[in-house]
């Protein structure tokens, strides 16, 4: 029987080890991450690239604990697409924060479009501020 979270190992294997040159790979061109600190997605593989690389410095004792696996209709096309889940909890600014990947993938297994959600309230406000400040330091706001 096939591993059905094999195509999200790759990314989990990467953000887990910060790996953001074995990130780049897995995106499409022109994958979309939604935030639940911005309305609108970030778009774009240097984008996403960039704001995962701030993520990346902003959490601490980040880990994944869970992962599901299904089909969703996408927000980009509105096609069905392989989604994968990883549920995972980090520290930021001294808050626990609870949150989930969703990514969903293209045809040739690329990432398409990647949701960030965490909990709770208290923790999405740390992390829009650490998240804001390291956009502005890295030249992306």
């Amino acid at each position: 029987m096939e591993d059905p979270m094999a195509q999200s190992a790759p990314f989990r294997a990467a953000v887990e080890a910060g790996d953001l040159g074995a990130l780049e790979a897995l995106f499409a061109e022109d994958v979309r991450m939604y935030s639940p600190v911005k309305f609108r997605p970030f778009e774009g593989r240097e984008m996403v690239l960039g704001l995962l690389g701030v993520l990346l410095r902003t959490f601490e004792d980040f880990h994944y604990v869970g992962e599901l696996a299904g089909s969703v209709r996408t927000n980009t096309d509105d096609e069905e697409a392989g989604t994968e889940a990883l549920l995972f909890r980090t520290v930021v600014d001294g808050k626990q924060v609870h949150g989930m990947d969703l990514l969903h993938f293209d045809e040739e297994g690329r990432i398409k479009e990647f949701t960030v959600m965490v909990r709770p309230q208290s923790a999405v406000q740390a992390v829009q501020q650490a998240v804001y400040s390291g956009l502005v330091k890295a030249g992306l706001a």
